[in-house]
């Protein structure tokens, strides 16, 4: 009988597993922790924006702040 996994991998946790099964350059580990990296930074970068577009700020309001 096959034991079921009460919490089943998630699609980036497959992918994971499957990159663990190569064996990478220190080079190419170095390349795609960056990747990794820029990925999200853009996704916060762009999560940023769209709540200061919601709120209706601007770069007027960002000087306030950092002048107070």
């Amino acid at each position: 009988m096959q034991a079921q996994n009460k919490t089943p991998l998630s699609n980036i946790q497959v992918e994971l597993l499957k990159l663990y099964s190569t064996d990478l350059s220190e080079t190419d580990l170095s390349e795609l922790k960056e990747q990794l990296a820029q990925f999200y930074a853009k996704k916060a970068i762009y999560s940023a924006n769209e709540k200061w577009k919601e709120k209706g700020l601007s770069d007027n309001d960002m000087d306030n702040w950092l002048n107070k």
